[in-house]
């Protein structure tokens, strides 16, 4: 699917645009500390860091949504990461070149995360990202969050540009499943977190890219 006439770029925020991976990954190891646990190598780690709380605490303490211990945890782990949330993360360095090219040829860019507004809204701000994006939607902003597409639709409405118009840029299945639930072309993304689950071949999305330089290439703007 040609992405030559996309008028409006929108990413996912962790594991695409920004890698917060040491702050997660160090907010469940103090955890693991709390319990006189040894730290996890920060390789165990980083591959989860796309599914959140559940992944983190899933790697790090064993515990699953299931476990009648597991809202309590997750409370903690929400405090602790928020605590330390800005320490070490930081957008990928060459993605900061993407966007100020994406900029500097006139494309607009809008943030759709899951992140809660909690988390997404101080951090988008503490890297200066906040006046830049068009448009910055969480996965409490809607009622729904991926991979539903009303945040993404939600998204396109704040930017005034049609779904189809839109490009959703991704490192997580859900954002190709979000973003073909909306009607978006979708890009995954190889030098995310990738998760446990199915390679990123293997998502469906209409493209699939190892560099942020590539997505110029494939918006015609190389």
């Amino acid at each position: 699917m040609s992405l030559q006439k996309i008028r409006a770029v929108l990413f996912d925020l962790d594991g695409t645009l920004i890698d917060s991976a040491l702050d997660l990954a160090g907010a469940a190891n103090e955890m693991r500390i709390a319990r006189d646990l040894p730290p996890l190598p920060f390789e165990r780690l980083r591959p989860m860091v796309g599914a959140g709380a559940r992944g983190m605490l899933g790697t790090a303490l064993q515990v699953t949504p299931d476990d009648p211990r597991f809202s309590e945890l997750r409370d903690e782990f929400f405090l602790r990461y928020e605590q330390r949330m800005t320490q070490e993360t930081k957008p990928f360095e060459a993605v900061v070149t993407l966007l100020d090219a994406l900029e500097a040829r006139g494309m607009p860019w809008g943030i759709m995360t899951n992140k809660s507004q909690r988390f997404t809204l101080p951090l988008v701000k503490a890297l200066g990202l906040d006046t830049r994006a068009g448009a910055v939607v969480c996965g409490d902003t809607t009622p729904h969050a991926k991979p539903h597409p009303a945040p993404l639709l939600e998204t396109a409405r704040r930017m005034g540009v049609a779904p189809a118009d839109c490009v959703y840029v991704g490192d997580d299945l859900r954002d190709v499943q979000a973003g073909q639930a909306a009607g978006m072309p979708t890009v995954a993304v190889g030098w995310g977190y990738l998760g446990g689950g199915e390679p990123i071949g293997a998502w469906g999305a209409d493209h699939v890219i190892q560099r942020p330089s590539d997505l110029l290439n494939l918006l015609g703007m190389a």
